[in-house]
């Protein structure tokens, strides 16, 4: 792991938020706490981190309100914190801008994994070609760089590692196995709900009616595929 990788983590629960402090720095990870989400926006906002813990139910300003505040601020990897494995509340904090969930209780080596895979993912390299283009959508994989109608749109890393993949080969069917394998690490089994919400979430962004997608385009049964 790059040297001083810091970690933000979200707990209120003094004892969950020690015991996490000190799984994760026997994993060589440097950590920074806090127990409420005001603290944590006023951390962040003081020293932001490479990757932000955050459990949803938080007094005061919740998780999922934590979560929106930071993605308005940056791209960082954020995974948020769940008592349940509930699909409202995954879902939802997927929608709040979160790029993985973990269940309590979990594995300090199982989040510690989690972790170093949102890091490994750096933005794709192009594959012989300089841009990209699918109708008024253009893509610049070296450069990070999304265009529709010529204006830039922001994507987090996660939803640009996925838009690539997609269109690493325009027309295939990538099966929800496929872009967790792809986007979410080699060696994650994860939920389908993380591709589902980010692919909704990428419509948003890139589509001009995210209700009637004409570049990320569902086949029913099988997954999704990137068209012009």
């Amino acid at each position: 792991m790059p040297v001083g990788t810091r970690i933000l983590s979200v707990e209120d629960d003094e004892r969950i938020r020690t015991a996490v402090r000190m799984a994760l720095e026997d994993e060589g990870w440097v950590v920074d706490e806090a127990a409420s989400g005001e603290d944590a926006l006023a951390r962040f906002d003081e020293r932001p981190a490479d990757v932000v813990l955050i459990d949803l139910m938080l007094p005061g300003i919740d998780g999922f309100a934590v979560c929106r505040s930071i993605r308005r601020l940056s791209d960082v990897p954020i995974v948020m914190v769940t008592a349940r494995a509930d699909t409202h509340d995954v879902v939802a904090g997927l929608e709040a801008g979160a790029d993985d969930y973990v269940t309590k209780p979990f594995q300090p080596k199982e989040l510690s994994a989690r972790i170093r895979a949102l890091l490994r993912r750096a933005r794709p390299a192009a594959s012989g070609r300089m841009q990209v283009h699918f109708g008024d959508l253009e893509i610049v994989p070296d450069e990070g760089v999304v265009r529709r109608a010529g204006d830039e749109i922001h994507l987090t890393k996660t939803e640009f590692r996925l838009l690539c993949e997609l269109a690493s080969l325009p027309g295939r069917v990538f099966s929800r196995e496929q872009l967790l394998e792809r986007v979410w690490g080699y060696d994650y089994f994860g939920d389908g709900r993380l591709v589902d919400v980010h692919v909704r979430r990428l419509r948003t962004k890139i589509e001009a009616d995210a209700a009637a997608p004409r570049h990320v385009v569902t086949v029913r049964g099988l997954g999704y595929k990137l068209q012009a």
